[in-house]
């Protein structure tokens, strides 16, 4: 319970110190082992949602105060309906398990309108205008994206082990939502990903050999297993050019490549192509779920093959391809 509760401290309807909310609610993310993304995004509604309350003593918090903040998001700050649901989370992730309050049915709230969305999705000639056009190892990343529809922070974050040659697949862990899934790896990558595996195994003697504390690991693999950071199976396969000082330590480790590096070197490639489409790297994706549709292959599969929950999410790909219409009635047998 929040500790003005218990003391004899005035509860405050403005103005109060929210500086334990925002504690409680790194704490309740870190335990869950969830991203730094989903930590980011919460604290930015949870500073939203303390102004719009006028910060308001946490504990009096409650259902008319979300209500209200939802239905300002629409009508006043006009955000989009995938916003809004965003701040519904981290309103109901911050009740449940920081406020420990039981939190109700979210009814009479106005609605963000929901735009239809049709994702960019670029050619194959642009897919390798594009990609010839970037230098390494972005090359590889972006071959990857597109050829396995990888989300660029999973492709960042694959390792050394998550390759396997022998059965021509591999393993992203710990995808959005914190799912595991295996794709298949394109025969055409095959050669370039071992060469970057080399490449890796280069480095990884030159840290060992520089005595660092080698690479950062997931939770708490760190405790369990000490020497695992140092192990080659556990290194990244797009590794940072630079070494990260462990704060409050003398260690060095190594993190992968930074997505905002990849973002930019797409952004130019993009730029240079004089493609005239807003593509991104999160367009490969698009355009690998895209082509994959165009090709017939069933929906479900593309489903399983994206990491989507919800088929209805996998479904908007069938808004950027031709659709074949047949006006004349047939029987099944006559297919």
């Amino acid at each position: 319970m929040p500790q003005s509760t218990v003391t004899d401290q005035p509860l405050k309807l403005t103005g109060a110190n929210w500086e334990w909310v925002y504690e409680s609610l790194q704490a309740a993310i870190k335990v869950r082992h969830y991203s730094n993304k989903i930590w980011q995004a919460y604290r930015y509604w949870l500073q939203q949602f303390q102004n719009f309350t006028k910060s308001k003593d946490a504990s009096l918090l409650d259902m008319c105060d979300v209500k209200g903040f939802l239905s300002h998001l629409a009508m006043n700050r006009q955000v989009a309906a995938s916003s809004q649901n965003q701040a519904f989370n981290a309103l109901l992730f911050l009740f449940k398990n920081v406020l420990q309050k039981e939190f109700g049915k979210v009814e009479g709230v106005v609605r963000a309108k929901r735009r239809p969305y049709i994702p960019v999705v670029l050619s194959r000639p642009e897919v390798d205008r594009i990609i010839g056009l970037l230098e390494p190892p972005y090359d590889l990343i972006a071959k990857l994206l597109y050829g396995c529809g990888l989300r660029l922070f999973e492709c960042l974050k694959l390792r050394v082990q998550d390759l396997n040659f022998d059965l021509k697949v591999l393993t992203v862990h710990d995808g959005k939502g914190l799912k595991d899934r295996t794709l298949p790896m394109p025969s055409m990558l095959t050669a370039e990903l071992a060469a970057q595996v080399e490449q890796v195994a280069v480095l990884h003697d030159q840290d060992l050999a520089a005595k660092t504390a080698g690479v950062f690991l997931p939770s708490a693999l760190d405790v369990k297993f000490k020497n695992a950071a140092k192990e080659f199976a556990w290194q990244w396969l797009f590794p940072a050019k630079s070494l990260t000082l462990v704060p409050g330590s003398e260690d060095y480790r190594r993190w992968h490549l930074h997505e905002t590096h990849v973002q930019r070197a797409i952004k130019l490639a993009v730029r240079k192509s004089r493609i005239a489409k807003r593509a991104s790297a999160h367009t490969f994706r698009h355009s690998f779920a895209s082509h994959l549709l165009q090709a017939n292959v069933d929906i479900r599969t593309i489903q399983e093959l994206l990491g989507h929950s919800d088929l209805k999410t996998t479904m908007i790909y069938t808004h950027t391809v031709p659709s074949v219409t047949i006006k004349d009635a047939k029987s099944p047998l006559d297919f």
